[in-house]
């Protein structure tokens, strides 16, 4: 056996494959394409299960790959073993109803015996218990020794999942030699260490039925799986993935950064192995455009930064060091995938701004979380309500506040949690319900027999055609559709652009050759290339079979185009004025307006606003020619052409030009010169997430109403004013002038008032235990007053607790405040505030030395004043 290191192996296996007639196919990006199972790619079939399907048809029958993969299930596991980690690649061979069993055991066999060299006597094979063709394969023609063939069942060896494709399947076992193996009388099929799986071998020959039934399907697959980190393990002679070469050069700059030795401590090797498994998974994650958030992905993205980070703190590194390691990564895998040299400024960019934000928050949150546990006594649960402001304010995720929390003894409050979750995504739900209904969606399936659409919008907004199917979202598959009802159209031909890329799906009206009329309002497509026209029928009955004019909103169209051709002079324009890292991550385009979102670690400011909207004006002031060019994927890029972030593209691409200013591969309809654009207006530019900025703009019609609207609002406010539009801002400056004058003047006599009630609440005092309660009532001031107002009255009291309240408009104040000797002696202002607020009608809470609280009933203050005294001795005891 040859010492190979990870690159060299994996080149090896799919240059092998290559020799066997495969497709060598690039790494699927780690963000699943249609697929709303998956939030992440996890194996190496997952992007693949569209050929599987039949759904979509492979570029070749033979297919071979390695597929980055993350899974985080165990992610609490990883470090504290040696063994978990989030980021994996998986090596494998497919065939699509091409070779079977015979062709996948014999060549997996040669590469691992005659390629890597492996002794056959260290390999073993598990079958499952019925599959005697495998047996005879094995056996037979490779010449594996029939005692050496284990024979297992379902659980073991049959790959299923529900009903659908299924079979059974056989794995590889490597023995790692007996000083591995867990005493003397251990032997294969043992579970302990000494005998590891490299390799399973899936053949899909059955199709599961609703009764339990398998028939065998007529095109039977192979999907096999070998993950690279295992196998390079096998072939260097190390015991885990921390000790394969590019790993273990992560985990030795980590340690060189943190000045700490591996192997040394446990404690400190956890921390290690997270953060050279979490750089792995970030830097490849980002890479294919994954960007931190709250939701999602996103949220898995930033749990790992964010623990990576956390851990590099508890090795005492306090400075930013993340980017260092990610550097590590880019360039010991950028060979195999040459997009992280591509996005080097964009994956430095992400990393470096969440670990500085993380750096900014994480002293608040731990202060909380210590505050919280300095105080809790005996409850040793954190309520649901701090976890998720934590999460929700300070960018915590939960799992990293519940980690910290089991690290010190304590648990949390997961069900609370939960709750103020969903309360935020009812919220979000409720903000989402004006979106296209549901039946106008994927959800009625387009026939298997329709043929493919073919779409003539490229060239015209007009066309006939002919109605292939009929879907009603209540019936199903339907002949005939009359007045009102609601349905999708299916036609053989469509000048009809197709939701797609950001762009909306065109609408218009479709009319039968009897008059029937069809109103669409929205288009879309199935993968396999059927349009769908989601609509209603407004007169007549229109049946499958029949001719039809197709006719596209020819004004709203133009618009969409408008829009569409000025997000590719803004991307442009944005990289001129941001720079090249720059990448769109997404966009949004319809008649009204058009949103772009890119990659950007910062606000952009409004001098680099100004300067954008500029070019793009420019561009299209110079009437440039708009032509666009099919060719395939790799002449596109060697022609510079921009490609979306992510994106999967088929044999042949659509080149977009717009002069020499803008080159970008798009699927989209556009205007035939840049000066059709017309006008260009930026109208708002914020944050989407972490890294990645949002502009809107509107275009043409829709930048004159914008100018339109502005100038009916100047000469509005003008007119309260009662200023000229020039002399507006002059005037405003001059109210706020005198409304800051006339806030100083009301705070001093508000100050005044309560400055001559202190001395009188002062010598109201009571005793309580030895603490003085001073209680008061400040209609007039606000919290900050309050608080302002507490702190004097604390500090001349002496051993003191202070409670004051204000009540407005059925908003009712409160603050509580004691001094240390008090506190000492047992006096809790987050339980006192507790009681006042639920007094009257509100809560609150906060530390024993300060709190506040809000509630609604005004008319219960001075009752609630008057008891606080006696709560307060009550407390003490």
């Amino acid at each position: 056996m040859e010492k190979l290191g990870l690159n060299e192996l994996r080149e090896r296996f799919l240059s092998f494959y290559e020799s066997k007639g495969h497709l060598r196919l690039p790494s699927f990006s780690l963000i699943p394409k249609n697929d709303a199972s998956l939030l992440l790619i996890n194996s190496g079939m997952a992007p693949l299960k569209p050929y599987f399907k039949g759904t979509e048809t492979p570029p070749r029958r033979r297919v071979t790959t390695c597929q980055k993969c993350i899974r985080t299930p165990d992610i609490e596991n990883v470090g504290k073993t040696a063994r978990h980690g989030t980021f994996f690649e998986m090596l494998g061979n497919f065939s699509f109803g091409d070779y079977f069993k015979n062709e996948a055991i014999t060549w997996a066999w040669e590469f691992l015996t005659k390629v890597l060299e492996i002794p056959a006597d260290r390999l073993y094979i598990t079958i499952y218990k019925d599959d005697d063709e495998a047996f005879e394969i094995w056996n037979k023609k490779v010449g594996v020794p029939a005692d050496r063939i284990f024979r297992l069942g379902k659980e073991d060896n049959f790959w299923e999942h529900g009903t659908g494709p299924c079979g059974p399947c056989s794995e590889i076992h490597f023995d790692r030699g007996p000083e591995y193996s867990c005493g003397e009388n251990c032997h294969f099929p043992c579970e302990c260490d000494r005998y590891i799986e490299i390799w399973n071998l899936v053949f899909t020959q059955f199709d599961k039925q609703e009764d339990g039934s398998y028939p065998r399907l007529a095109k039977p697959n192979i999907d096999t799986g070998m993950g690279l980190e295992r196998l390079a393990c096998v072939m260097q002679g190390v015991d885990n993935l921390f000790e394969v070469d590019t790993v273990r050069r992560i985990l030795d700059n980590v340690c060189m950064i943190a000045g700490v030795e591996y192997g040394k401590d446990w404690k400190t090797d956890v921390s290690i192995r997270v953060i050279t498994d979490h750089i792995r998974s970030t830097v490849m994650m980002i890479s294919d455009g994954v960007v931190p958030s709250n939701e999602g992905r996103g949220y898995v993205l930033r749990r790992l930064l964010r623990r990576a980070a956390r851990h590099g703190r508890m090795l005492g590194v306090t400075r930013p060091f993340l980017t260092e390691l990610a550097e590590i990564v880019i360039e010991d895998s950028c060979g195999a995938y040459p997009n992280l040299v591509e996005k080097r400024s964009f994956i430095m960019n992400i990393i470096a701004n969440e670990e500085e934000k993380f750096s900014k928050t994480i002293n608040q949150g731990m202060n909380i979380l210590g505050d919280f546990m300095k105080d809790a006594g005996k409850e040793k649960v954190l309520p649901g309500s701090i976890a998720f402001k934590l999460h929700d304010t300070y960018g915590f995720p939960f799992d990293l506040t519940k980690e910290i929390l089991t690290d010190n003894g304590f648990e949390i409050d997961e069900e609370g949690f939960r709750k103020e979750m969903a309360a935020q995504r009812a919220l979000a739900r409720e903000n989402m319900k004006n979106k296209e209904s549901s039946w106008a969606s994927n959800e009625v399936a387009v026939p298997d027999d329709c043929p493919k659409t073919e779409f003539t919008g490229y060239e015209k907004l007009e066309d006939n055609a002919t109605v292939m199917a009929i879907l009603s979202p209540s019936k199903g598959l339907v002949r005939a559709a009359e007045a009102e009802d609601e349905i999708i159209l299916v036609t053989d031909r469509t000048p009809f652009y197709a939701e797609s890329g950001g762009q909306e799906g065109d609408s218009g009206m479709i009319e039968t050759n009897t008059g029937a009329k069809f109103f669409v309002e929205n288009t879309t497509k199935t993968a396999n290339g059927k349009w769908r026209h989601a609509g209603v029928v407004t007169d007549g009955t229109i049946n499958v079979g029949e001719t039809v004019k197709m006719k596209v909103d020819r004004k709203l169209r133009l618009a969409t185009e408008r829009n569409h051709s000025a997000t590719h002079l803004l991307q442009k324009a944005l990289r001129t004025v941001l720079g090249d890292q720059v990448h769109q991550a997404g966009s949004s385009v319809n008649s009204d307006r058009l949103r772009f979102d890119f990659n950007h670690v910062k606000a952009v400011t409004p001098e680099e606003l100004a300067k954008v909207e500029e070019i793009v004006n420019e561009a299209i002031s110079d009437d440039l020619p708009v032509h666009t060019d099919i060719m395939d994927i790799e002449s596109a890029k060697a022609t510079g052409a921009m490609a979306l972030f992510g994106e999967k593209y088929g044999d042949s691409v659509r080149v977009v030009s717009m002069g020499d200013f803008s080159k970008e591969l798009c699927g989209g309809t556009h205007v035939k010169n840049t000066a059709s654009i017309g006008c260009f207006k930026i109208v708002h530019e914020s944050a989407v997430a972490s890294g990645t900025r949002r502009i809107e703009a509107v275009t043409g019609t829709g930048a004159r109403k914008f100018y339109e609207d502005r100038n009916a609002l100047l000469a509005e406010a003008s007119e309260s004013a009662k200023a000229s539009p020039s002399e507006l801002a002059s005037k405003i400056n001059a109210i706020n002038a005198q409304l800051k004058d006339a806030q100083k003047e009301l705070k001093e006599i508000k100050d005044s008032i309560a400055g001559d009630a202190l001395g009188d609440l002062l010598s109201k005092a009571e005793n309580a235990g030895g603490i003085s309660v001073v209680t008061g009532r400040f209609d007039l001031q606000d919290m900050g007053g309050l608080r302002e107002l507490a702190e004097k009255l604390r500090d001349k009291a002496g051993c003191s607790l202070v409670l004051l309240a204000s009540g407005k408009d059925d908003k009712v104040s409160l603050v509580a405040m004691a001094s240390k000797d008090a506190v000492e002696k047992g006096a809790n202002c987050g339980k006192i505030i507790k009681f006042a607020a639920s007094e009257c009608g509100g809560g609150g809470g906060g530390r024993p030395d300060m709190a506040q609280a809000g509630g609604k009933n005004v008319a219960a203050i001075d009752g609630m004043l008057k008891k606080i005294a006696g709560e307060v001795a009550s407390s003490l005891k």
